[in-house]
C-alpha cells in the first residue's frame, strides 16, 4: 500500500505507474481517493476542534461548579451534550471515510522500480543471466511423470479418487527425494544465517489482506468455510504477518528467516491444473526465505537472496537463469521481482522454479510493521521474500538434469547425506 501523503503529492507519478502496469481501469481510483482524503481531513479537523472545545468546556464546568456557579455550569453541560451529538456524526463519518480510503489504497499498486522493464505480461520478461551449462543428453528424456513412474514414485490416479484433480501421492525413493531436498534447503539457509521456522498453515483475513492484493486473494486462496481462516499459498504469508502491528528495534534488523510449509493454491486462471504431472497443482511443499530490514538495505538483500537460490540449484547440478519480471507480470505489492528458472533438457528450455521479490514498505504499511531508530523515530520496514525450493516442481528439474541413460538418477554429493548415503536412484525394473 502506498503512503497516502506520497499519492496526494504525486498523483501523476502514481497514474503513470498504473499505466506501466497496464491497469488503466484503476486510474480513476487516484482522483477518487484524493477527493475522499480531502473530505476526510476536513472532517477530522472539525472533529479535532470539537474535541478540543469539549475538553476546554469540561474544564470550565469543573471550575464553575467549584465556585458555586451551578446554573452556568449546567448551561455548559448542555453545550457539551450538543457537541457530543455533533461529534458522534463526525466520528462515524471519519471512520467510514477512513475505511473507504484504505480499501481504495489497497487496490492501487505499489510503485515499481525505475529499471523494471515495461511489458504487458510474462512474455516481456527479460533474460539477464544464465548460470551453468545447459546440456541436452544424447538420449531421450521422458516426461517427468514417467520418470517418477519408473520408480513407482507417483500415483495421481489414487489422489484423484481421494481428493480430485491437482493432487498426488509421492511414494518410495521419489517421496524420500522430495523430503531430502527440503531438508537440504533448510540446512543450506540455516548455514547462511537464517533462522528456521515452521509457521501456521492458516491465517486470518486481515493477515491475507496485509500480504497480497484482492485479485491475488481471489485467484489463489482457499477459504475455510464458516471461519475467518484461509489456507496459506506460501509460508511468506504467515511469516511476514508474524510481525503484524509490531514496532521492532532497529538493532533487531535485519530479520532473516527461512520457513517450511505446505502450500495450497486454487490456481484459477489461464494456466489451469496439470492433468498428468506435478508442475501446476493445488498442493505442494516449499522452503521459503523472508527478510525484514531497513529501507536502505532492501535492494542489497534482494540481490543476496536471489543469489542464494541460484547457488543452491547449482550445488544440485541444475543450470538456471534469472528472468526479470516486467511491469505487467508484477503482483500489485511488488517493487521488483526476478524469477529463477531451471533448465529442462526434455523441453530444451527453462521453466520457473522460484521467484525473488522486494515489496519495499507495501506489506509493512498494510500490516503495521515498523521499527524505531536510535532517535525514537518510527519508520515502516521493508519486506522481501524468495523461494528457496518448491518441490515437487523442483523435482522435475532435478530428475531431468540428473537422469542417466540407463534410467538411474544421479544423486549429487551435496544431497547424499540426506538420502542415506545413496549416490543414485535405481528404477524398479533394473
Amino acid at each position: 500500500m502506498l503512503d497516502i501523503k506520497f499519492l496526494r503529492e504525486n498523483p501523476d507519478k502514481v497514474k503513470e505507474n498504473i499505466k506501466k502496469k497496464f491497469q488503466d481501469k484503476k486510474l480513476e481510483l487516484v482522483d477518487k481517493v484524493i477527493k475522499l482524503d480531502e473530505e476526510y481531513r476536513e472532517v477530522k479537523v472539525k472533529a479535532d476542534n470539537l474535541r478540543k472545545e469539549r475538553n476546554d468546556i469540561s474544564d470550565n464546568i469543573g471550575a464553575l461548579m467549584r465556585e458555586g456557579k451551578k446554573e452556568e455550569g449546567l448551561a455548559l453541560k448542555t453545550k457539551v451534550t450538543s457537541i457530543n451529538e455533533e461529534l458522534k456524526g463526525l466520528e462515524e463519518k471519519e471512520e467510514t471515510l477512513s475505511k473507504e480510503i484504505r480499501e481504495i489504497m489497497y487496490m492501487i499498486p505499489n510503485m515499481v522500480a525505475d529499471d523494471v522493464p515495461v511489458g504487458e505480461d510474462d512474455s516481456k520478461n527479460v533474460d539477464i543471466e544464465h548460470i551453468g551449462e545447459p546440456v541436452v543428453p544424447d538420449f531421450e528424456i521422458p516426461y517427468h511423470a514417467d520418470i517418477m513412474a519408473s520408480f513407482s514414485g507417483l500415483d495421481k490416479e489414487a489422489a484423484a479418487r481421494v481428493a480430485g484433480n491437482g493432487f498426488y501421492y509421492l511414494v518410495g525413493d521419489i517421496a524420500r527425494l522430495h523430503s531430502a531436498v527440503l531438508s537440504y534447503a533448510r540446512d543450506f539457509m540455516i548455514n547462511k544465517g537464517f533462522t528456521y521456522c515452521i509457521p501456521p498453515y492458516m491465517i486470518r483475513s486481515d493477515a491475507v489482506n496485509g500480504v497480497m492484493s484482492f485479485e491475488e486473494k481471489e485467484a489463489m486462496m482457499y477459504k475455510i468455510e464458516g471461519e475467518d481462516l484461509y489456507l496459506i499459498g506460501t509460508s511468506e504469508h504467515s511469516m511476514i504477518a508474524k510481525f503484524k502491528n509490531q514496532i521492532l528495534k532497529e538493532s533487531e534488523l535485519p530479520i532473516t528467516m527461512t520457513s517450511y510449509s505446505p502450500c495450497f493454491r486454487k490456481e484459477v486462471g489461464a494456466h489451469g491444473i496439470e492433468e498428468r504431472g506435478v508442475y501446476r497443482i493445488h498442493q505442494f511443499e516449499k522452503q521459503e526465505m523472508i527478510v525484514i530490514c531497513k529501507p536502505e538495505d532492501s535492494e542489497a538483500w534482494y540481490d543476496k537472496m536471489l543469489n542464494y537460490t541460484v547457488e543452491l540449484f547449482r550445488t544440485l547440478d541444475i543450470p538456471v537463469r534469472k528472468l526479470v519480471c516486467c511491469t505487467g507480470d508484477l503482483a500489485d505489492l511488488k517493487y521488483r521481482s526476478c524469477d529463477v528458472e531451471a533448465w529442462s533438457p526434455r523441453q530444451k528450455t527453462y521453466f520457473e522454479v522460484g521467484s525473488c521479490s522486494n515489496l519495499t514498505d507495501a506489506q509493512a504499511r498494510r500490516l503495521g510493521i515498523k521499527y524505531k531508530d536510535e532517535k525514537g523515530n518510527k519508520e515502516f520496514a521493508h519486506t522481501l521474500n524468495n523461494t528457496v525450493i518448491a518441490p515437487p516442481r523442483m523435482l522435475i528439474a532435478f530428475l531431468e538434469n540428473n537422469l542417466q541413460k540407463d534410467g538411474t538418477v544421479k544423486i549429487p554429493e551435496a544431497l547424499r547425506a540426506y538420502m542415506g548415503g545413496k549416490d543414485k536412484l535405481v528404477p524398479n525394473n533394473k
